[in-house]
């Protein structure tokens, strides 16, 4: 038990979870029950609900659940321990003395100190005559020093082992080195290298002010040009964006996506503080619903050549898909945030201040690249545009939104609106089923998945996980049934092995008087708890009653006495079973 039952029982009631939700998700009341859109997936329709008889959350577009506990860990990128001390602090409690397992949670705290240390060491490198070609190169992107602490910006030298021996040197073993990524084995096996090397390095700060990882950008022609922290246990990048920790502060509703950590400083230095970036791959989904978390709109701010144009044109539906209104800044010239304000010096600012003021809605932009496309002075031209643009207007969820456009289309080309928006609405009618079509399998496959992953066994019929799953459900809302469950089943009549594990553990924990469910954060892993809190909102949306219990005993008796295989049975065996199963059915 990884604390004591009295401690994690006051800090839950202490911390309620609706109230720490709400500082995530918007929240509505429906019923009993708070719905919002999930702060782990990106949606549209609201799929996210916390139940509050239970201080539980099930989300049923992505299948995540749990409890407070498991939700700050889940939302704040924690382990238990650390999710536990957060929320002591939060509620103005003392952690009891550390008699529990917390290995995890001392690898992750050593790997923080030793990227702090990390950060100091690339930094005061920077500062001395060894760093002379990073800072001169900071300088020469027109970088000020004030910049330059602000981004904490280092220097890692061309030395193999500089980084690594410094480390060592402070008390860190080579596991946490290595673990940390900021450094390598080497091939022979014996011993560590820095995986940073004569690069400019750029820390990377979550939103508590940890510097979780590193981008460094090389002095020479070698390649990569920009080399970035792997994912470690503090740190993935697909999860992560650069400088969120100053945009979040900012006072801004939204963000600047920028392509990379030098259009972040530049507009930084330019007084624009709410630019961010992804860490050296393309936007995902999950970076996306993190920016929900902190703005209504995001800005994309790409390069205008052509790879920053497919990245535009792929970030645009991922970001509407997290509910963000999505603007695009076009800057001329095929010029990057970067270098444009450079060319502009003094007046920089004011110049992409209204160049902000100008960009477009992504949809704008969209159909401005569609125009491009066609010659639009041949009947043939136009009707494509048309067509091509009907498509684009029929994604649009909001049909005030979609009339705009097709209002503005009918008029220029002179055509009928209703034969235009009848188009758009067939359109996105038949898109929105596609995309119900697509949730539902992806979600079906998603469940599926986690169901694999958390049972043992596969041969176990629905018939009879359903049953176990109702029993272990109505054991935890009815305690008081333990000894009628008791008398009736024992737990090698379950056929579901995680089922049974499940069955034995509430058993356990009713007979040691103890609340069910207080502690399952810490007992179970994430798969494990969200089937729990699965089970439990599934077999709780149906009233269960003596009678169903009677039923769920009945069906889990009958499936025991099912054999694994009747062709190795014999005629005893055969004629036994047959009897059990015409004797249950009386």
């Amino acid at each position: 038990m990884a604390f004591p039952e009295g401690f994690i029982q006051e800090l839950k009631a202490r911390n309620d979870i609706t109230e720490i939700i709400s500082s995530y998700v918007s929240l509505k009341r429906r019923g009993r029950n708070m719905v919002g859109l999930c702060p782990f997936h990106g949606e549209k329709t609201p799929s996210f609900n916390i139940y509050t008889e239970t201080d539980s959350f099930y989300c049923f577009g992505c299948g995540a659940a749990g409890d407070v506990i498991s939700f700050v860990m889940k939302i704040e990128n924690l382990d238990y321990v650390e999710a536990v001390r957060y929320l002591a602090q939060r509620a103005g409690m003392e952690m009891p003395d550390d008699n529990y397992d917390n290995s995890m949670s001392n690898l992750r705290r050593q790997i923080y100190e030793a990227n702090r240390e990390a950060a100091r060491f690339f930094y005061k490198t920077l500062m001395s005559p060894q760093g002379k070609p990073g800072l001169d190169y900071l300088h020469g992107r027109m970088l000020s020093d004030k910049t330059i602490r602000h981004f904490g910006l280092g220097f890692a030298p061309d030395s193999w082992t500089a980084l690594s021996d410094h480390l060592r040197q402070k008390g860190f073993s080579e596991n946490v080195l290595t673990t940390a990524n900021l450094s390598v084995k080497r091939r022979s096996g014996s011993g560590v290298i820095d995986r940073f090397r004569n690069r400019v390095m750029f820390p990377i700060i979550d939103l508590r002010g940890n510097v979780i990882a590193f981008g460094g950008r090389i002095m020479t022609n070698e390649k990569p040009k920009y080399l970035n922290s792997s994912d470690t246990p503090v740190f993935k990048k697909s999860e992560n964006l650069f400088s969120l920790n100053n945009a979040k502060n900012s006072g801004s509703r939204a963000l600047l996506l920028c392509e990379g950590y030098m259009d972040v400083i530049s507009v930084n230095q330019a007084g624009f503080q709410f630019a961010v970036a992804s860490l050296g791959t393309a936007l995902t989904s999950e970076q996306a619903v993190l920016m929900k978390r902190y703005a209504e709109e995001v800005i994309i701010c790409y390069d205008a050549d052509e790879a920053g144009q497919k990245a535009t044109a792929r970030a645009i539906p991922i970001l509407r898909n997290a509910g963000l209104g999505v603007r695009v800044l076009s800057i001329p010239n095929g010029k990057d945030p970067d270098e444009f304000l450079k060319a502009k010096g003094a007046d920089g600012p004011e110049a992409f201040r209204a160049l902000l003021e100008k960009s477009g809605n992504d949809v704008e932009y969209r159909l401005q690249k569609l125009r491009s496309q066609y010659n639009l002075s041949l009947p043939e031209g136009r009707v494509s545009f048309l067509e091509a643009a009907a498509r684009l207007i029929a994604e649009i969820d909001s049909p005030i939104e979609r009339d705009v456009y097709t209002s503005r289309l009918s008029k220029e080309f002179e055509i009928d609106k209703n034969a235009l928006l009848t188009q758009i609405n067939n359109l996105n009618a038949r898109a929105r089923r596609d995309h119900r079509r697509k949730e539902m399998r992806q979600m079906q496959s998603d469940l599926s998945g986690m169901t694999a992953r958390t049972d043992a066994e596969r041969g176990v019929t629905q018939r009879a996980t359903a049953a176990e799953e109702g029993l272990v459900v109505y054991l935890i809302n009815h305690p008081d049934s333990l000894s009628d469950i008791q008398r009736q089943l024992t737990p090698e009549q379950f056929t579901n092995p995680l089922i049974k594990r499940f069955y034995d553990y509430f058993s356990q924990r009713i007979a040691d008087g103890l609340e069910p469910l207080n502690n399952i954060t810490a007992d179970f892993t994430t798969d494990e708890q969200a089937r729990i809190y699965r089970m439990l909102h599934k077999h709780t949306a149906v009233a269960q009653t003596p009678r169903s219990l009677r039923e769920y005993i009945g069906v889990i008796t009958s499936e025991s006495c099912k054999p694994e295989d009747k062709s190795a049975m014999s005629d005893d065996d055969i004629n036994h079973y047959f009897a059990r199963m015409r004797q249950d059915k009386k």
